[in-house]
């Protein structure tokens, strides 16, 4: 960039362009009419352009008149370059012929190399064949002289001929497999019928070692199995000779239900054989530590392979999941089964291999464990659902005031609940393999519950009776279930860390990360139970509030009884205050003994209220009282001026005045009961304040 800069011709000040912008890595013509089309008309564009393009022919003639000398001596270096070249194509080409048939010789020399190593190869080949195939019509005559032999099966040393016969059988195979050479019909029949007369022989002899227990011979004969590379027919025979005829009686729909224990009957029978027909032979292929025979697994290609499929062919009805009950139990006694058979599993290498076989996986599959919660969903959640949906009533309160002081639910609703919990978690209903989805519908329950706690709150209670008492008892009856229901919420909330670690006991191998979502979903469930109890309170005080302060608007009433009665000085308060009082004394009598704190908490907080609206009664009927004493006495100034008469001093205590003093005992008559409930006058919002106001009133 610098260079080009060095040698392109700079542009006068006064074009509307710079030199620079033609060598911009990035310079396009209609980017460049359109920047500078803002600041300049297109014909001053042109002209410049011209002016531009000017000096650049200019420069051009400028750099070819400076540098002709360097034009005209390069082409005089190149005189005589052409004669050069034409001499050197002569040696050049004679080098390459040379080459040429240097390589051809090369080439030659490795065809032939080449063809007497494939021909020695195919030489040594069928020497090797040759002398393969002499040995196996040596192996073929030895093998069925060793076979054929008339003292074979009563020989007492026919494991050791059984030995040596599988040393001829292997040398057979492998010169067979080694012999290029086309081996006869014949021949390849006689080697099969050779192989498979021997493998019956080693059969009837290993079965028959099974049976008489006798280990050594059974290790020597799976041994001779693993030579030979027939570990998969051992196997085989066990299955079909030794599992299947003894499980063939014991795996039928017929035990199935004839059996009292049904499933479970049939599993331990199962296991039995596995612990007492299987045992020699599973402890000579599966214990390390004892001398045994490795590579054979007898436990899962043998036993569970024939367990599974006949279990699938014959009682596959296990598997059905429209009875919850008898599929918990099936399911539970199959896990059991199954525990049972990964513990007979001595090394991780064969646990793995059991849990891995595709018909483990595909047994385990067929228990449909999404329709038994479906149906166990169903049972629980729709029952829970049906007594949350009814409406609250008298009938909704099982429990009565001592059941306030137990652990149990005073509720019908809240009783139903916890019953649900704790069966959702019972042994005849959970399953850890659907631990997930039980502890979601546990949180779904408490969930419902808080739901109905709300609503309960709102619905309208239903009248009893139409008698004159008909609004006590409905209120009575509303607020004891307001109490039922404040303290069923907050025993649930005490029986929620029980409930926490009983689940938590059902996790296996103790996993905390799992423990700790639980609690943690858990405490969040307490927390919204929890919020609900200031609600239930503010209720209770309302309905407590509703039952008192329709006397203490009475207090209104008091200026009639004074007016022109002449009534004597109240000392007595009004039986207004007592009837206020009452509904909150015998609240204070029927639960002060069972939940004394909270008690105490509601009735202060109802007397905080109750006094407030008293206040407001009070200051109405004070100022209507003033109000109209003001008015008299103008009247009475306008009547004895009129007749000329002179204002004497009023003599005696005046009506307002009674007023006044009655309202203050009625005061001090309620603070006084306020003292007989056992709380103190401080700590209820508004009651000095009262105090203060009547005393005032009196004085002036």
């Amino acid at each position: 960039m610098s260079i080009n800069n060095a040698t392109l011709p700079k542009a006068p000040k006064d074009l509307c362009f710079s030199e620079l912008d033609f060598i911009q890595d990035n310079f396009d013509v209609d980017n460049f009419l359109q920047d500078h089309r803002k600041n300049d008309k297109l014909e001053t564009m042109r002209d410049d352009l011209g002016v531009y393009l000017k000096l650049l022919r200019s420069a051009m003639i400028d750099l070819i008149n400076r540098d002709y000398t360097d034009f005209v001596n390069l082409s005089s270096n190149l005189i005589g370059l052409d004669k050069a070249i034409n001499d050197l194509q002569a040696p050049l080409g004679q080098l390459r012929e040379e080459v040429m048939q240097v390589r051809q010789a090369l080439d030659d020399e490795i065809v032939s190399i080449s063809t007497n190593l494939n021909n020695n190869l195919k030489i040594r080949e069928r020497k090797q064949s040759l002398y393969s195939l002499q040995h196996v019509y040596k192996s073929l005559k030895k093998l069925s002289s060793i076979l054929s032999m008339k003292t074979f099966m009563e020989n007492p040393t026919k494991i050791d001929i059984l030995e040596q016969a599988a040393i001829e059988l292997n040398q057979l195979k492998f010169h067979m497999s080694r012999c290029k050479l086309d081996i006869s019909i014949d021949q390849g029949k006689e080697s099969i019928e050779l192989e498979n007369l021997y493998l019956n022989c080693l059969n009837e002899l290993f079965l028959a070692c099974i049976h008489e227990k006798n280990s050594n011979l059974a290790i020597r004969c799976l041994r001779i199995y693993l030579t030979l590379d027939k570990i998969t027919n051992a196997e085989e025979l066990v299955r079909h000779e030794l599992v299947r005829p003894l499980i063939y009686n014991i795996v039928n729909e017929e035990n199935l239900q004839s059996d009292p224990l049904g499933l479970q009957s049939i599993y331990h029978k199962l296991l039995n054989i596995l612990n007492v027909e299987l045992k020699q032979l599973l402890d000579i292929t599966l214990h390390p530590e004892r001398i045994s025979v490795k590579g054979f697994n007898f436990l899962v290609n043998s036993f569970w392979a024939e367990v599974e499929e006949k279990i699938e062919q014959y009682i596959k009805s296990i598997f059905a999941p429209g009875d919850p009950v008898l599929f918990h139990k099936r399911y539970t006694a199959t896990l059991e089964f199954l525990t049972k058979l990964e513990a007979e599993c001595i090394t991780s290498e064969i646990l793995m291999t059991l849990r891995n076989h595709p018909q483990y996986k595909s047994f385990l599959k067929k228990w449909n464990l999404p329709v038994y919660f479906q149906i166990r969903f169903q049972e629980i959640a729709g029952h829970v659902e049906t007594v949350l949906v009814e409406p609250v009533s008298p009938d909704s309160i099982t429990g009565s005031l001592i059941s306030l002081a137990q652990e149990n639910f005073s509720l019908h609703a809240t009783n139903v609940v916890w019953d649900n919990l704790l069966r959702i978690w019972a042994e005849n209903i959970y399953l850890y393999q659907l631990f997930h989805k039980f502890w979601k519908l546990s949180l779904q329950i408490c969930s419902r519950y808080q739901t109905w706690c709300q609503s309960a709150m709102k619905q309208v209670w239903p009248i009893i009776n139409e008698t004159n008492n008909s609004n006590d008892s409905e209120h009575c009856t509303r607020l004891n279930f307001l109490v039922y229901l404040y303290t069923d919420i907050n025993k649930l909330i005490n029986a929620l860390p029980s409930f926490l670690q009983m689940v938590q006991s059902k996790i296996k191998n103790d996993n905390v990360t799992i423990s700790k979502l639980l609690e943690d979903s858990l405490g969040e469930t307490a927390k919204n139970l929890a919020n609900l109890l200031p609600l239930v309170t503010k209720e209770i005080v309302n309905e407590l509030s509703e039952q008192c302060v329709t006397y203490l608007k009475q207090v209104s009433d008091i200026p009639r009884l004074f007016r022109r009665t002449k009534r004597d000085v109240p000392t007595k308060p009004c039986s207004y205050v007592k009837s206020a009082i009452v509904p909150l004394t015998n609240f204070h009598i029927d639960y002060n003994k069972i939940i004394p704190e909270i008690v105490i908490l509601w009735l202060e907080l109802t007397l905080s209220s109750l006094t407030e609206s008293y206040l407001l009664f009070v200051t109405d009927v004070l100022t209507s009282v003033q109000k109209t004493e003001e008015s008299l006495r103008r009247l009475k100034k306008i009547r004895d001026k009129s007749t000329g008469i002179l204002p004497s001093e009023s003599q005696g205590i005046s009506d307002d005045e009674k007023i006044r003093i009655q309202l203050k005992v009625d005061v001090d008559g309620y603070a006084n009961m306020i003292k007989d409930l056992n709380i103190s006058i401080t700590n209820i919002h508004h009651l000095q304040e009262l105090m203060d106001a009547v005393e005032a009133a009196v004085k002036k």
